[in-house]
């Protein structure tokens, strides 16, 4: 499975994958100098949408401490 890694970093050191990162910034740039006001306006709905998302696939959500064996009523110190 170490092998793996190599593999993903030659990838991106490939022309390529240079020429993806490249053509990524240059869209990234473009978006945000030509169509500023419009990325502005999507924040406050980026922020929205990132709340149920995160509730949905953040995986434990804190219930973990629920499932322990002890007395009912007895907080665990673990």
């Amino acid at each position: 499975m170490s092998d793996d890694k190599p593999q993903a970093l030659a990838r991106w050191r490939s022309p390529a994958g240079i020429f993806m990162v490249l053509a990524g910034a240059v869209g990234a740039y473009y978006l945000l100098t030509e169509h500023l006001t419009h990325v502005a306006q999507a924040v406050p709905y980026l922020v929205l949408l990132a709340c149920p998302l995160m509730h949905l696939f953040h995986g434990g959500h804190g219930h973990s401490l629920q499932h322990q064996p002890g007395k009912p009523g007895e907080k665990n110190t673990r």
